[in-house]
C-alpha cells in the first residue's frame, strides 16, 4: 500500500484539498509504521508506614504484608490486622492454597482466614516440593506433616540456610556465598555447578526458582544457576542496580528484583526501574509479590501498589486530555500549571512561556482534528488559536506577543523573574482588567509561527485563515520592521528576542548564532509561502546576503557547553521552515544542519523529535523506540523527585554516539513527566508535586497519527481505546473574574 493510501485509511481524508496541501507526508517513508497494540500501562499508589514492611505475599487477590508485629492485609489505601502471629514475619509464602508466615518464634498457616500455629522457634523460609511443603530454619529443612515438621536433611547444615526453593525436583538451599543441595538427606555442595560461581562474598540475600533457572540476590547483581553453570547479571548486562535484597515471579513471564535503591522489573530482555518517590514510598525493598497485573513492594517506608491495565495509545490520549480538563490546566484557553499548598489545595502558576506551551496543545488538536475529523475538536481548537492569538492583541504593541496573561486581581502566583534573571515584566492593560507578561522572547515567537501555521493549514475555515495568517504576518512583520528584534514597551529590544547581524554576530552571542539565524530563516519562510510581499521576499535576500543559510548548519552546540531547551526552538524552527520553503539552495543547507543535529539528538529517543526528523526527511527515525518512549509516560502527571546517578546500567547503547554525556538517556518512567525542552540525560531531579501539562505528549501522538508513524489501533472495546469522563476537585476555587474577549 502506497503512503497516500495509507493517509486515506488512516481518517486522514482529502490530502488533495487546500486545507490539508501544505503539510505534506512524505510518500515511501522508510520508516515502518507502529501498530497502535494494547499494552499493559502500570500505575502506582503507596501506603505509608512508619515502621518497614519485611514481607509480602498475594492470596486470592488479596496482599498481606509482614512487619516486626505480625501480618496485616491490605484493604484499600490501610494495612489492618488479620490475627494469627504478634511477632516478625519476614517471609510470607501461598503455597497449596494457603498462606504461610515465617519467623522469628515460629510458623503459621492461615487457610480460611483462621490462622494455626505450624511449629515454634526461629525458621528462615518456605517453598512448594514436589506438592508439599518444605520449612527451613538455619539448620535444617522439614517437610510438613500432619501440621508437624518432619526432618530432611539428616544432619545441620554447615552454614546457616538464608532460603530455600524446588529445582529440578531436588530441594536447594542458599547460604551467604553458595548453594547446596539434598542428596538423600545429605548436604552436596560439589555438584551445584561445573562452569563459574556466586561471587565470593557476595553476601547473598535471597534466591528464587524460576523455570530453568535459581535466581539469587546478591550486593552484586544476580548470580543465575542454570542447570550446572553459574553465570552474572550485573549493569553491564542491564541490571539497574547491583545492590539487590530479594526477586520474586511477576504476573506475565517476568520476574522482579528488589534493591537497595529501588525495583526492577525484569520482562522481555528489557529492564524497568522503578525508583523513589514516583513508584515506590522507600528506596529499601524488602518483599516483593504479584498478583493478577498488579505488583505489591513492600519497603522500609511502606507499600507500593504498581498495578497494570490494558492501554493503547489511542487512550493514553483521551487519559491525558481528561487530565487537562480534570485539572482545569486549559485557563481560558491557556495552559497553566498547578502548584500544590500546604493544606492540599493547588495555587494556579503563571509563568515565562504559558502561551508557548499552549502551541504545544493546539498542535495536538490540529493534528487530532486533521486525523479524525471530529468537529468537537475543531471547535476547541479555534477556542485555544483564539487564545494565542488573544496574547499579541492584549499587548498595546503591534505584533508583540505576550508570554502570559491574567486578571489584575486573580489569585496564583505570577512568575517574578523573566529573561536572564532579570525581574519580571507585568504589565497592565489600558483597561486595567488584565496583566501580560513582557520581555517576550524566542520561544514564544516560534512557538506560534510552527502552532498557528498549522492551524491554518489543517483547521481554519473562513474567516479563521483570515485571523490566522493576518496574526504570522503582524509577529513576522513586526520582527522584521524593527530591524530584527522584537521591540518591547521601553522601545529596546527584549534579552532573547533579536535575530539582527548585529546581534548574531556579536562576540557576545556567537551560541545564538546558529540557532537565530535558523529561526529568522523560518519567520521568512512562513511569511513567503502564506502573505508573499516584497517585502518579505527582500528579508529573505537580507538574511542570504548577511550569511544565515550558512550559520545553521551548526545551530546544535555540543561543546564547550549546551542547552536542551534550545533543541525544542531548533525543532519547531526546522518544522515550518522546510514546509514552505521551496528554495533548493536555502533547502539543502537546512537540510544539513537538521541531519547534524538529528544525529546527536537521536540518542535521546524522544519522540517529538524523531517525528518532526521522520516527517521532514521521510528517513528511519528510530519509530519504534520513540512509540516505546511515549508509552514509558506515567499516567501520573505529578512532578515527584527522581534519583538515578547511584545506577549501574548508564553505559552508552551500541549503535549511538553520545556527544553530551558519558551515560546514557533514561526514559519517562526513570525520570517522570518533562517537556521537549528537558533532558532525559539528567539524571536526578524533579519534585514539588506540581501538576503537570501532558500537552507535548499529545502534540507528538496526534502528529504521529497524521503521518502514519502510528497505526489506529485495532482494539474495538472502549475500555482499551478511550475514558470515561470524571471529576477532580482540584481545590481550585472558581475564578468569577473577566472572560477572555471575543477576538472574532
Amino acid at each position: 500500500m502506497s503512503r497516500i493510501s495509507c493517509a486515506i485509511v488512516l481518517g486522514i481524508g482529502l490530502l488533495a484539498s487546500a486545507a490539508l496541501a501544505q503539510v505534506a507526508i512524505p510518500e515511501n517513508p522508510a520508516w515502518v509504521s507502529v501498530a497502535d497494540a494494547v499494552y499493559l500501562q502500570e500505575n502506582a499508589r503507596h501506603i505509608q508506614t512508619k515502621d518497614p514492611l519485611l514481607a509480602v505475599a498475594v492470596l486470592d487477590g488479596v496482599a498481606y504484608v509482614g512487619t516486626e508485629h505480625g501480618v496485616l492485609r491490605v484493604e484499600g489505601d490501610t494495612l489492618v490486622p488479620t490475627g494469627g502471629p504478634k511477632s516478625a514475619i519476614h517471609r510470607l509464602r501461598v503455597l497449596n492454597g494457603a498462606l504461610w508466615a515465617v519467623g522469628e518464634k515460629g510458623v503459621w498457616r492461615q487457610t480460611a482466614g483462621e490462622w494455626a500455629r505450624i511449629a515454634s522457634g526461629p525458621h528462615v523460609d518456605m517453598c512448594g516440593h514436589l506438592g508439599g511443603v518444605l520449612v527451613a530454619s538455619a539448620e535444617h529443612v522439614y517437610r510438613v506433616e500432619n501440621d508437624a515438621l518432619v526432618p530432611v536433611s539428616k544432619r545441620p547444615s554447615a552454614s546457616p540456610i538464608l532460603g530455600v526453593q524446588s529445582y529440578s525436583e531436588s530441594v536447594y538451599v542458599l547460604h551467604t556465598n553458595g548453594l547446596a543441595f539434598l542428596k538423600k538427606g545429605r548436604w552436596e555442595y560439589d555438584e551445584v555447578a561445573d562452569w563459574g560461581e556466586l561471587p565470593l562474598g557476595s553476601g547473598s540475600r535471597a534466591m528464587l526458582a524460576l523455570g530453568s533457572r535459581i535466581l539469587v540476590a546478591t550486593d552484586k547483581g544476580l548470580s543465575v544457576l542454570r542447570g550446572a553453570s553459574w553465570h552474572a547479571v550485573r549493569g553491564a548486562q542491564g541490571l539497574c542496580y547491583e545492590d539487590t535484597t530479594c526477586v520474586a515471579k511477576g504476573f506475565a513471564n517476568d520476574y522482579w528484583v528488589g534493591t537497595k535503591r529501588g525495583a526492577i522489573r525484569v520482562v522481555g530482555g528489557e529492564f524497568q526501574y522503578f525508583g523513589y518517590a514516583r513508584w515506590i514510598p522507600h528506596d529499601h525493598v524488602n518483599a516483593i509479590a504479584a498478583g493478577d497485573r498488579v505488583v505489591y513492594i513492600a519497603t522500609a517506608g511502606g507499600l507500593s501498589v504498581i498495578a497494570y491495565e490494558p492501554f493503547t495509545l489511542r487512550k493514553k490520549a483521551a487519559w491525558y486530555k481528561r487530565h487537562i480538563k480534570d485539572w482545569g490546566m486549559l485557563h481560558r484557553g491557556l495552559i497553566t500549571l498547578l502548584h500544590p499548598n500546604a493544606d492540599g489545595t493547588y495555587t494556579r502558576s503563571f509563568g515565562d512561556n504559558d502561551v508557548g506551551y499552549t502551541c504545544h496543545y493546539l498542535n495536538g488538536l490540529c493534528f487530532e482534528y486533521a486525523v479524525t475529523r471530529d468537529p468537537a475538536v475543531r471547535e476547541e481548537a479555534v477556542d485555544v488559536f483564539k487564545s494565542v492569538k488573544w496574547s499579541e492583541e492584549v499587548t498595546p504593541i503591534l505584533g508583540y506577543p505576550a508570554r502570559s496573561i491574567c486578571g489584575v486581581d486573580e489569585p496564583g502566583n505570577r512568575a517574578k523573574t523573566g529573561s536572564a534573571g532579570r525581574p519580571a515584566e507585568w504589565n497592565p492593560t489600558e483597561d486595567g482588567l488584565w496583566l501580560w507578561k513582557g520581555d517576550t522572547s524566542s520561544d514564544e515567537v516560534v512557538a506560534h509561527i510552527y502552532a498557528v501555521s498549522l492551524f491554518h493549514d489543517l483547521v481554519a475555515q473562513g474567516i479563521e485563515k483570515e485571523k490566522a495568517a493576518e496574526h504570522l504576518e503582524r509577529i513576522i512583520g513586526h520582527i522584521v520592521d524593527n530591524g530584527w528584534v522584537l521591540r518591547d514597551l521601553d522601545g529596546k529590544p527584549t534579552v532573547w528576542g533579536q535575530w539582527s547581524p548585529d546581534f548574531i554576530y556579536s562576540r557576545w552571542h556567537t551560541d545564538e548564532r546558529g540557532l537565530n539565524s535558523l529561526e529568522a530563516l523560518s519567520f521568512v519562510a512562513v511569511a513567503n509561502g502564506l502573505f508573499p510581499s516584497p517585502k518579505f521576499a527582500e528579508a529573505k535576500q537580507q538574511l542570504i546576503n548577511s550569511g544565515y543559510v550558512g550559520n545553521t548548519l551548526r545551530q546544535k552546540i555540543t561543546f564547550p557547553h549546551y542547552t536542551r531547551f534550545d533543541d525544542r526552538l531548533a525543532f519547531l524552527s526546522y518544522y515550518p521552515l522546510l514546509r514552505y520553503e521551496r528554495d533548493p539552495a536555502v533547502r539543502g543547507s537546512v537540510m544539513r544542519s537538521l541531519q547534524r543535529s538529528w544525529e546527536i539528538k537521536r540518542i535521546e529517543k524522544q519522540t517529538w523529535f524523531n517525528f518532526i526528523y521522520g516527517a521532514l526527511t521521510g528517513n528511519d527515525c528510530g519509530n519504534r523506540e520513540a512509540v516505546e518512549h511515549l508509552r514509558c509516560y506515567p499516567l501520573d502527571c505529578f512532578s515527584y523527585a527522581y534519583h538515578n546517578s547511584h545506577r549501574d546500567d548508564l553505559q552508552n547503547p551500541p549503535d549511538y554516539i553520545n556527544y553530551l554525556e558519558s551515560w546514557r538517556p533514561l526514559t519517562p518512567r526513570d525520570v517522570g513527566w518533562q517537556r521537549w525542552n528537558r533532558s532525559f540525560q539528567q539524571l536526578d531531579g524533579g519534585g514539588g508535586r506540581a501538576v503537570l501539562d501532558p500537552s507535548g505528549w499529545l502534540d507528538a501522538y496526534w502528529m504521529g497519527r497524521y503521518y502514519g508513524l502510528i497505526l489506529p489501533p485495532e482494539a474495538t472495546d472502549p475500555a482499551v481505546v478511550g475514558v470515561a469522563p470524571r471529576h477532580i476537585d482540584t481545590g481550585l476555587p472558581p475564578y468569577e473574574g473577566p472572560p477572555r474577549p471575543e477576538l472574532f
